[in-house]
C-alpha cells in the first residue's frame, strides 16, 4: 500500500513495523473525529476557492458514509496503511479518484492528529463529566439517607470523634464537585482549534482558521502555529491530570469501602451477589469490585507523570516520540468511566450498619463533646481537657449524649454531622457543570455531520 508521503522507495519492513507501532489499533479511537475534521477542512477549502462546490458535495457525501461507519465501529484501517489519516484519504481516493487527493491541501498529519485528539478529548470529557455527575448524585442521596447513622471517625487509624455515614459519603461528593473544576480547566485547554497550524509553521494556502473553529464548535483558536503543535503532550497531560483527580477521589472511596467492609470494622456490607468467593475458604465474601476500582484508579493516577516523562525533554516541533502518547492516553477515558459507573452501582447497593456508636469501643469518640460541654459551663478549656483525659485514663469516662439526635444537635456549624450542607454542595456542582458548553459543541458537530 502506497504511503501518503511515498517518494518512490520502500521502507525496510522491520523499520516500518516498529515505527507504525500500535497506530492502526489505537487510531480507531480517533476515526470519527478525523472524518469530522476532514469535513470541516474541505468545507473551508471550498470557501477559499481551493475546492469546487461540486467536489465538496461529492467528498462530503462519501465522508458522511465513512463517519456513520466509524460511529458504528465498522471503520477499519487496512494492513499496510499507517494510520487513520492515511486510511481516510486513501479510501476517498480509491472511491472518487483524484478528488480524494485534494483533502490534504493545507494540512499536515501533525495538525490532523492534534485536532483528532482534541475532538476525542472533548467527547471523553463530556462522557466522564456525565458519569461523575451521576455518581455525585448517588453519593449525595446516600449522604442524606444516612445522615443520622453515626460511625466513628478516625485520625492516625485511631478512633477520633463521632462521624456519620452521611458525612463520610458527602465528603466524596464534595471532592467530586472540586474535581469537576479541574476537568473544566482541562476542557478550556482542549476546546481550542489547532487545525491550520499544519506541521507547526502554518501554510501558504489561504486558510480560514476561524471558519473551521466555528464548524467544529471550538471556543477559540490555538493561534501560534508552533504552540499549536507544542500542545501535543501538554493537552494529554492536562486532561490526564484532571482525570487522575477524579480517580484519586474514587480510589480513596474504594479503599475506605475495602477497610470498612472487613470483619474487624463491619461498618458496611455489599449484597452477596456483588461479592466473590475463595476457592479454599467457604466463608469469604470478598469486595473485589472495590479492590479493582482502587487498582484501576492507582494506574490512572500514574498516567500524567508517564506522559510527562515521554515529553518533558523534547524541544519545540514534532517528534515521533509523541506517537507513544496514544497508548497511555486514548484508553484512559474508558477505564475511568468504567470505574465511575461500577462505583455508582456499588454505592447505590451499599448497606450500612446501624447503632455502631453504641459499642463501648467507640465511647472515647465523645470525649471532645464533653470537653466542650465543660468549657461552655465556664471551666477553662485546658482544665476541661485535663479533667476528661484523667477520667479516660481511669476508665471512668461516660458520654453525656443520650441519643443520636442529642449528638447531632450539638453539631451546628456548616459541614458537621448535624449540618451537612448537601444543598450547597449540589449547587456548587451544578454551577460548574453549567459552564461546560456541551450542547453548543454537540449541535455544531451534528450540523457538520448532517
Amino acid at each position: 500500500m502506497a504511503k501518503l508521503w511515498d517518494k518512490g522507495f520502500n521502507v525496510n519492513e522491520k523499520i516500518e513495523r516498529f515505527t507504525v507501532g500500535k497506530d492502526r489499533e489505537l487510531d480507531l479511537y480517533l476515526a470519527p473525529w478525523d472524518i469530522l475534521g476532514t469535513m470541516a477542512h474541505i468545507t473551508m477549502l471550498q470557501s477559499v476557492g481551493l475546492l469546487g462546490k461540486d467536489e465538496l458535495d461529492i467528498l462530503l457525501a462519501e465522508l458522511k458514509i465513512l463517519y456513520k461507519d466509524a460511529c458504528k465501529g465498522d471503520f477499519t484501517i487496512g494492513e499496510g496503511v499507517e494510520d487513520v489519516h492515511s486510511q481516510v484519504e486513501l479510501t476517498l481516493t480509491g472511491k472518487l479518484g483524484d478528488i480524494g487527493k485534494k483533502v490534504h491541501t493545507g494540512r499536515s498529519r501533525n495538525d490532523q492528529v492534534m485536532l483528532d485528539i482534541k475532538l476525542f478529548s472533548r467527547a471523553g470529557i463530556e462522557r466522564t463529566a456525565g458519569a461523575a455527575r451521576k455518581l455525585f448524585g448517588t453519593l449525595t442521596e446516600a449522604s442524606e439517607r444516612y445522615r443520622d447513622k453515626l460511625m466513628p471517625g478516625y485520625t492516625h487509624m485511631q478512633v477520633a470523634m463521632p462521624s456519620s455515614f452521611g458525612l463520610w459519603l458527602g465528603a466524596y461528593a464534595e471532592s467530586l464537585a472540586d474535581d469537576m473544576e479541574s476537568l473544566l480547566a482541562a476542557w478550556n485547554t482542549v476546546n481550542r482549534n489547532p487545525l491550520g497550524s499544519a506541521a507547526g509553521y502554518g501554510s501558504t494556502a489561504p486558510l480560514d482558521r476561524s471558519l473551521t473553529t466555528s464548524l467544529l464548535g471550538f471556543e477559540d483558536l490555538d493561534y501560534n502555529s508552533i504552540y499549536a503543535q507544542m500542545g501535543r503532550g501538554k493537552t494529554e497531560r492536562n486532561v490526564a491530570f484532571a482525570l487522575s483527580c477524579i480517580a484519586e477521589t474514587i480510589g480513596k472511596l474504594a479503599a475506605d469501602c475495602c477497610l470498612f467492609n472487613s470483619q474487624n470494622f463491619a461498618f458496611v456490607t455489599l449484597p452477596r451477589e456483588m461479592t466473590t468467593g475463595s476457592s479454599i475458604m467457604p466463608h469469604k465474601k470478598n469486595p473485589d469490585v472495590f479492590e479493582l476500582i482502587r487498582a484501576h484508579c492507582n494506574r490512572i493516577c500514574s498516567v500524567p507523570e508517564s506522559i510527562r516523562l515521554l515529553t518533558t525533554n523534547l524541544s519545540s516541533g514534532y517528534f515521533r516520540d509523541l506517537q507513544l502518547l496514544k497508548e497511555l492516553y486514548l484508553p484512559v477515558f474508558d477505564e475511568l468511566c468504567d470505574c465511575l459507573e461500577i462505583m455508582d452501582f456499588a454505592i447505590g447497593n451499599l448497606e450500612v450498619k446501624d447503632g455502631l456508636m453504641d459499642d463501648p469501643r467507640y465511647a472515647a469518640a465523645f470525649s471532645v463533646e464533653e470537653v466542650n460541654r465543660l468549657t461552655a459551663s465556664g471551666i477553662p478549656f485546658r482544665d476541661a481537657y485535663r479533667q476528661v483525659g484523667e477520667a479516660l485514663e481511669r476508665g471512668e469516662f461516660k458520654s453525656t449524649a443520650t441519643s443520636v439526635e442529642d449528638t447531632l444537635k450539638r453539631y451546628t456549624h456548616e459541614g458537621s454531622i448535624g449540618n451537612l450542607c448537601t444543598d450547597r454542595i449540589c449547587a456548587r456542582m451544578d454551577r460548574t457543570m453549567a459552564r461546560f458548553p456541551f450542547d453548543k459543541v454537540r449541535k455544531a458537530l451534528e450540523k457538520l455531520a448532517d
